[in-house]
């Protein structure tokens, strides 16, 4: 997912030379799944505090009036945020404004997969890519032969989704057992993914069109394209202007989350210096040392002197120039991403009041259609266009993976928590009564589905992994 080798070096899927695993392509690819991960245990303890929240009879009615307060940032009579001249309530600033910045976030990361990252090779792309397909038509083709003619059809897009933070959580239990090339191909489906949801809620989740808005947002649209065009690098500018583009979307009727994404596509990928112009900043910055001071003058040393100060600051300036505005705001922003705003969503979310429903229903109506299309849905879907796939000849498997393996990746597919509870809250209006209950089975479809698959993923990966450290992971992995 976060490799950074150039495309004339970029290993194939089927590679089985130990040597693409090099410590130094990887470090990045290594240090992303690992913060995906992480941030995949903070997802999981905020859901079970939601959870326990949502049921403490005397703290839960706290926690869901809580979200429903307004929030403002107002200069005059201008509230920015806003939406249709009414403030927006805390949950819907947390799933409207935070989580445009998580889908900025994704726009970030497939702009540098089609760069420089697994997207950049169309055979080594094509195996994740045609496997998300299926992840997403036979899901959705489930739900939607249960739903037909009721009143949750509108929500077939749900189980679609695919979570990366839960699913690389999963695999990070079994440690060194699981080859790289794996979660590289779980992370790159789930990319894909993400671009099938962005384009399903661009298409279906749009309100009243107020066009005016959407002829001010291209406009400053256009500015963003020509700031990338005229090499502006300056991250104040897009996050500037992609704040205005937000609120003009937020106002359009276009959800809001889309704005993240077009604007991420906006942030130049090249840096200010060039990786030979930087190396020589430090030769030269650091050659100064060797002036006046002798080896061991500078041993004793316990403070810089101001010249050696301004050394060491052009050294640090020049730091920040040699990453490129795209993959600085990614690599800032993800610990925020997935260690805030992700946590926070699933508590505002996650919150299902349980103690007046019938667990019967748990496998009837929405919540059935959801668990069928995550579970079974995903499963067959991942499992079958890949297996055609590589049968077809069009891609070879993962490097040191058999069937087992690509089995439990996609039953791991089935973990659509994040995005499929986004894109509930999406489908079903909490304001109408009989669309809020079915919203509350849908996100308990969506937990059950989602833990189900998990589990059955981790027993099966469990049991048919090789013991030890898989074939191509480093000791440091």
């Amino acid at each position: 997912m976060k490799k950074v080798s150039s495309h004339r070096n970029h290993p194939k899927w089927g590679d089985s030379s130990e040597s693409i695993f090099d410590y130094g392509i990887f470090f990045a690819a290594r240090q992303a799944l690992r913060r995906h991960a992480t941030g995949g245990n903070i997802l999981f303890a905020a859901t079970i505090l939601a959870l326990i929240a949502a049921n403490i009879p005397g703290i839960n009615n706290d926690y869901f009036n809580f979200w429903n307060q307004e929030i403002r940032l107002q200069i005059g009579d201008f509230n920015l945020f806003s939406h249709d001249g009414h403030a927006m309530t805390l949950l819907s600033f947390i799933n409207d404004a935070l989580m445009a910045i998580f889908f900025f976030t994704i726009g970030l990361e497939i702009k540098r997969e089609i760069l420089v990252g697994e997207l950049s090779s169309f055979r080594q792309a094509l195996l994740p890519i045609l496997a998300a397909v299926g992840g997403m038509i036979v899901p959705v083709v489930i739900y939607w032969v249960i739903s037909r003619g009721t009143d949750y059809s509108n929500g077939a897009a749900i189980p679609m989704a695919t979570d990366i933070a839960f699913s690389l959580g999963v695999l990070a239990l079994l440690g060194k057992r699981v080859p790289v090339s794996l979660k590289i191909f779980l992370t790159t489906l789930a990319v894909v993914d993400d671009i099938g949801g962005i384009i399903v809620i661009a298409a279906f989740y749009s309100e009243h069109i107020e066009f005016m808005f959407l002829v001010y947002a291209a406009i400053i649209f256009g500015l963003l394209l020509l700031g990338s065009a005229l090499h502006i690098k300056s991250k104040i500018y897009y996050l500037g202007l992609g704040g205005v583009v937000w609120f003009l979307f937020l106002n359009s009727g276009i959800h809001p989350t889309i704005a993240g994404v077009l604007v991420a596509f906006c942030v130049p990928a090249t840096p200010v210096f060039a990786p030979r112009k930087y190396i020589n900043i430090i030769i030269r910055s650091i050659s100064n040392f060797k002036g006046d001071d002798t080896v061991e003058e500078l041993k004793k040393k316990t403070i810089l002197d101001k010249e050696q100060m301004n050394w060491l600051k052009e050294v640090e300036s020049a730091s920040d120039k040699v990453i490129s505005p795209l993959q600085d705001l990614e690599d800032s922003l993800h610990p925020v991403v997935n260690d805030f705003i992700l946590p926070l969503f699933a508590f505002a979310n996650a919150g299902i009041f349980l103690l007046d429903m019938n667990p019967v229903t748990v496998f009837e109506g929405v919540s059935l259609a959801i668990i069928l299309g995550l579970v079974l849905g995903k499963f067959i879907g991942i499992l079958s266009f890949s297996w055609l796939t590589v049968k077809l000849g069009l891609a070879p498997m993962p490097a040191h993976a058999d069937w087992h393996m690509m089995s439990s990746m996609a039953m791991l597919g089935g973990i659509g928590f994040t995005v499929s509870i986004f894109i509930a809250t999406l489908s079903f209006d909490v304001a109408n009564p009989v669309q809020a209950a079915i919203l509350s089975q849908a996100k308990l479809g969506i937990v059950v589905g989602s833990i189900l698959a998990g589990l059955i993923a981790f027993v099966w990966l469990h049991l048919t992994l090789p013991h030890g450290i898989a074939p191509g992971t480093v000791e440091s992995d």
